[in-house]
Order: C-alpha cells, then structure tokens, then sequence
C-alpha cells in the first residue's frame, strides 16, 4: 500500500467531498456514471444524470445496501451483496461486476460497475470509487452504413429536448431487405445499406441529420421546423433516389423503401425528456410499420386515431391470448334458429362466437374473430367451438331428434389446420352422427379454387358432413363456388335479402336464384328476417329455412333451449 491510496481516518469525510465534487466536475463530460462509495460511512454519491435513468432516490444517499436492494435486479442482488461483503472484510481491493439496474420505466438495464478500493492508515477498506456503464447500449456509430447510431440520436435528442418545440421524426425502412440479404448475402446487404444511406444524406437538407438506428431503418431527425408537405417530399426524393440505385445495379435486386413519420407534437410533453424520446422512437416503428402493412414504398403520417386502434387491438390479443391459457374463460357460444319455412318447425340452430374481456367489456366478433385469425389463435377456439357446439346439439337432440348444428369455418382453420381429424374426433368424443353437423365457409371466394380446401370439403361430405355456402350473393363469384365447392346448403346472405325487399328487381333475381338452387339438388337458407311482413314476403319465394331476429336474436344455449323447447315453442 503506498501513500497514495491511503486515507487518513482524520481526513475522511474531506476525502469523500473531494472526490465527489470531481465526479460531479467530470460527469458532464462522460456518457458513463461514476461514483464515490464511503465504505466506513455507509454513504454513496453517484452523477446526477443517473437519476434520470435509474430507479434511484437521490444521487447521495446513506444505508447503500438497502437502497441498492430496491435498485438491483432481484436475480442479481445476492451477487453484489456477497461481493461488497468482501471488499468490506478487506478480501478485495476492487469490483467489477456485470448486471442489472432497473430502470425508471422498471425496465432492466445491465450495467458494468467497476470500482477501485482506498484503504486507511490501518489498511481497512475505506472508499471506493468506480465508474457503471450500460453494457446494453448501442454503438455511437455504424462502420457499414458510416452514419452515427440511434446512441448518438438519444444524446442529440435528449440534449435538445428541454428547449425543443418542433421537430419531425423520419423512420426510413428498406422493404424486403431480409431477402436480400438471402438472395445476394451479407456483402452486398452492406453495400445497399451504404449506397441508401449515401442517398437519404443527398437529399436532407440543412438542420436534418441522418442516423442508422437499426438493420435496415434510418432516422432522418428535421430541426428546421418543416411541414408534413415538406417530409413528404423529402421522402419521395429519397424514394425516387434508392430506385435509381437498383437501376444502376441492373435490377440484381428490387426493392423499395417505407417512410414513418411522426411530429414532435404528437408525442406527449408531459412526459420526462428520457420517456419522450422513448415514446416518439416507438411511435416512429409503429408509424413505419403501418407504411408496410399498407402495401410498402409509401409514406405513412402518424394518426393518433390509427395508434388508439393499434393499441386496441394489441389489448384484445392480450385478452384472447389469457382466455386460452384460462381454459377459455371469456369466450361463450351464442346459438340463433334456423326454422323450417314451411310449418316453421325447428330444423338447427348456427352457433356464434362470443367474447368477453376480463373487465366486462362483450366485444363485437366483427372485431375479435379478424384477431383471432391473424395471430392463428382461431385454431384452438375452433376446436373449443366444435366441442361446445356439438354439446349444444347432443343436447338438443332430447327433444329434437333429427336437430342439427351449424358452425363456421375460418379460412385460417381450413389452410392451417387439419380440419377433418378434429371434426372426427369432436363426433367421436360426444357420440354424435355426422349428419347432425352443418360447416359454413366463409372467405369462399379466397378458397374455391383451391385444391387442398377441396379435398378437405370432399372427405367431410363422404363422412356425412352437410356443407354449407355462407354469404350467398354478395358477389358473383358465389356462382362459381357452388360448382367448385358442391354444397348441401346455400345460405342468402342479409345483404341480398334486404335489397330483394326493397326492389322489385331484386326480388325477381331472389326468386330466380332459389329457384337455381332447388333445380340442382340444394336446400336454401334465408338470413336476417326481422318481421313478420319481412317472413311472408320471402315465404312467398319458398325458400327451405329461415334465419333472423323474427325467430330470435342469438343466445346462450339455457336461454335457446328455454325458448325453444317443445312445450313452450311457438315453432313446431
């Protein structure tokens, strides 16, 4: 030990002020965080930029241990205890140890914390000091694209921000690029990241800055106060320039660039400087993403209105995605008849999806079923839905003999799923005959002409399956369908019913296309009758079934077999 790491016990506190008022005399010149430790007073002292980072109290603060058991990630606080235990019983001269803080937003952020140990005249620990950096963080530069990163974009921002009123925000995604990288290699990946690069810093003009801040995204930053017009036509220069570079390379490949734009303005002030720079970054991707999801090589203005739905639908798949962990808690079956034209006795009944989040809000299928199909969650909910149905039916049958049940079908199922075994497997489990199953396709028009969705519809027909074309008459193409599809039902679609109501022209086509159906071997279903001038109107076409409020609105099954059990039914 030489006189220059040793502190006199008389000294101390002096020591500590001292070293604490260089660590604040250095700190603004530093990305990292130092700190003094006085490991006799149990006192610590860290830069004050610190506190805009961490979850910490202040950035002096006595009792170290137990606020830093707040602070340390619960997985990595017994590692630290057990190293400052060694440095106090004089095991160690120094620390250095890798994990993790938590952040303000209680995100975890690892860090690097190293430290240096001065003794006193008796040779006991006394204080340390030592420097955290985040081990996370991202490179200031890129050597590939030769553009400052998004570490280099956070600084610039967040020193700006305090006395920031107006700035735009330009994410620029190279569409497809991935493929590239597949095709080509990584080699000539980097040499359009350079060459896009080379023409996004051509065409911003004075006080914008270019940065790469991920893979194949960049961040044009505008300080000059631009308008929407302005960006927008900034980024079609930029458009325009990246197609001359695939020109110049003799079309080796094709791709096109994505623009995300967001406002300053749109990013709530209320916010820390930290977390607003973290909220526009996040609205940047989202407003990037929605430019490729809406058909690429486009600019995309962030709309409050279109992240609200955003943020909507990302809560409904959380929802969703708890129900089935849950054993399907939320989800129910609604059942609405479908009652036979003549004599209107009760021939099935269509079972309908029903949800219901966790806090009490019932959801509209118009808005859950196109999220259960996107994220593949309607797979499972089919085979939920399969199950229930045929329960409702079997029960049903007590009173109804020849009942039967009708489901629908996604596209996502048929496609994605083997279809025929968990409908054979459904019957087996409850005992029922093929016969009492009625599947109604929707999306036909997508699937008509497939060959896959064919053989699935030819091997449930051999099993007894009855098919049936939902939605007849929204299009022309249904015309097509029932030859490729061969149906045992065709169902009008409430469109087409209405419109047939309404005018006389239409309603001599509805005649005409019953009469179609019949002529070729197939029952027809009418949907959505809501009166009884509505009833006999469409009788009077004499249509097989009928379907709509009339009879009943969907309901759960107590409710459906209340209503329509035989000694209180006003249908046969």
């Amino acid at each position: 030990m030489t006189e220059k790491t040793t502190i006199r016990r008389t000294d101390g506190r002096k020591a500590f002020d001292r070293f604490c008022e260089i660590a604040s005399s250095f700190a603004p010149c530093m990305n990292d965080y130092l700190y003094v430790y006085n490991l006799a007073e149990d006192t610590y002292f860290i830069s004050e930029k610190a506190m805009e980072r961490f979850m910490l109290p202040g950035n002096l603060f006595r009792h170290v241990l137990d606020v830093l058991k707040g602070l340390v990630h619960p997985d990595d606080f017994d590692m630290l205890d057990e190293d400052i235990a060694r440095i106090i019983a004089g095991e160690k001269d120094s620390h250095n140890l890798e994990y993790r803080w938590m952040g303000r937003d209680g995100s975890p952020i690892w860090i690097n914390c190293k430290g240096n140990v001065l003794k006193d005249e008796t040779g006991a620990p006394y204080i340390m000091v030592g420097c955290i950096n985040e081990i996370g963080n991202k490179q200031k530069a890129d050597n590939v694209s030769g553009l400052l990163g998004e570490s280099a974009l956070h600084d610039h921002v967040i020193r700006l921000l305090p006395t920031l009123n107006d700035a735009m925000f330009l994410r620029i995604g190279i569409d497809d690029f991935k493929v590239i990288n597949e095709r080509h290699g990584i080699e000539y990946g980097n040499f359009i990241l350079r060459e896009v690069a080379n023409r996004i810093q051509h065409c911003i003009g004075p006080m914008q800055q270019v940065y790469r801040i991920i893979s194949d995204e960049f961040m044009v930053l505008d300080l000059s106060g631009a308008d929407y017009d302005e960006m927008n036509g900034l980024y079609h220069r930029i458009r325009t320039s990246v197609d001359e570079i695939v020109a110049s390379e003799h079309y080796k490949a094709l791709y096109t660039v994505s623009g995300g734009l967001v406002a300053l303005k749109d990013v709530d002030s209320s916010q820390s400087d930290y977390n607003r720079y973290s909220e526009a970054m996040k609205l940047s991707e989202f407003a990037l993403t929605e430019a490729k999801l809406r058909g690429k090589n486009q600019l995309y203005y962030f709309r409050p209105e279109d992240y609200s739905a955003f943020l909507r639908r990302r809560y409904l798949r959380s929802c969703l995605r708890k129900s089935l962990s849950d054993d399907f808690r939320g989800f129910d079956l609604y059942f609405q008849p479908i009652v036979m034209a003549d004599g209107e006795f009760l021939f099935a009944a269509e079972a309908l999806l029903r949800f219901t989040t966790p806090s009490g809000e019932s959801i509209s299928p118009l808005e859950f079923i196109p999220i259960l199909e996107d994220s593949g969650m309607i797979i499972p909910v089919g085979k939920w839905i399969l199950r229930k149905a045929l329960d409702m039916c079997k029960r049903c049958r007590e009173f109804y003999p020849d009942f039967m049940i009708s489901i629908n079908l996604s596209y996502i199922q048929l496609l994605k799923s083997p279809v025929y075994d968990d409908v054979l497997k459904a019957l087996e489990e409850t005992q029922m005959p093929p016969s009492c199953l009625i599947v109604e396709l929707t999306e036909s028009g997508q699937l008509a002409n497939s060959t896959a969705i064919q053989n699935v519809w030819q091997k449930l027909r051999n099993l007894g399956v009855n098919i049936a074309l939902d939605d007849f008459g929204t299009g022309y193409s249904n015309l097509i369908n029932i030859g490729n599809l061969r149906p045992n039902i065709v169902k009008i679609d409430r469109g087409f019913t209405s419109k047939a109501l309404q005018n006389s022209y239409e309603y001599e086509i509805l005649i005409h296309v019953i009469k179609m159906v019949h002529s070729i071997g197939l029952n027809l279903v009418v949907e959505g009758i809501e009166s009884r001038m509505e009833l006999m109107q469409i009788t009077a076409m004499n249509p097989d079934y009928i379907q709509g409020y009339y009879y009943s609105r969907p309901c759960p099954g107590d409710e459906f077999i209340r209503k329509f059990h035989p000694s209180g039914s006003r249908t046969g």
